[in-house]
């Protein structure tokens, strides 16, 4: 499904060819999300190392893409060489937005708020930045990030619904905050990632009587599974960095979840009870 949506995306017309295929292609709607890719990135082939292994017609892609395409065979094969030229591209364009250069230019479009703003409440419209479930083409679409909530979202167009998430990466929206930490929102609540044994009890004994005060909730479950059961398979996203969780996160969502792991056998305690 996302293949097919990915290879849909071609609104521009012949006329547009005469310009460069990158400023075509950044000019399409839906490609918004997307920055320029400096020529001599992607003219340095160190840069595109393993690509030829994730795209087909390789070479003529990037000749497309470089507009060095021979004009005898590009009538022929320019459908195809698009949805290969995209792939490479986006790919390219992955890599690219880690880089120094690269991370300046999408911070330009994050002042810009080009990505969106967060719907949770809360969040007060705190800026969004495009993040990939996967590093591997045609498996995840792109979601925003939200650096207040540290948490993911779907794009409201279905146009930048359907870009694919590797073309952004799983890293690029916690690197940026990592070069440039004064752009890091502060958070609401409690922000200490190791907070004292008190504070710990005491936002248990909270949540505990919030249980006792609001038994329909349980109630409510009762054709789904109990609460507790709800709750362990609950999924939360985890920031990570080539694979690696960040170590202020880490610490404060092992606490969380401990006090969610306390919280679900208070729960059911409280199930067995009833």
């Amino acid at each position: 499904m996302l293949g097919r949506a990915v290879d849909d995306i071609s609104t521009g017309s012949d006329s547009e060819y005469s310009n460069s295929w990158i400023s075509w292609f950044l000019s399409s709607k839906g490609n918004e999300y997307f920055c320029e890719v400096e020529e001599d990135y992607i003219l340095d082939r160190f840069n595109l190392t393993g690509l030829n292994n994730e795209v087909s017609n390789y070479a003529q892609a990037l000749d497309l893409i470089t507009d060095n395409l021979d004009d005898d065979i590009q009538d022929e094969l320019r459908g195809a060489l698009d949805v290969q030229a995209r792939l490479l591209y986006g790919l390219i364009h992955a890599r690219w937005i880690v880089t120094a250069r690269g991370l300046a230019k999408m911070l330009d479009k994050f002042k810009r708020v080009d990505f969106g703003r967060c719907p949770r409440v809360l969040c007060q419209s705190q800026p969004l930045l495009p993040v990939g479930l996967s590093d591997t083409p045609y498996e995840k679409s792109v979601k925003l990030y939200c650096g207040r909530c540290e948490d993911v979202y779907s794009p409201k167009s279905s146009r930048h619904g359907s870009i694919d998430g590797a073309y952004f990466g799983t890293s690029f929206p916690h690197l940026l905050f990592l070069v440039y930490p004064s752009l890091l929102p502060p958070k609401t609540g409690p922000v200490d990632s190791t907070p004292t044994s008190r504070s710990i009890e005491n936002d248990s004994s909270r949540k505990s009587r919030r249980v006792k005060e609001e038994p329909e909730i349980s109630e409510s479950l009762g054709e789904t599974g109990s609460t507790a059961s709800v709750a362990l398979k609950a999924e939360r996203y985890r920031p990570r960095i080539y694979g690696f969780q960040l170590n202020e996160t880490a610490k404060l969502q092992r606490w969380q979840e401990a006090v969610r792991d306390r919280q679900i056998l208070r729960l059911e305690a409280l199930e067995d009870l009833s």
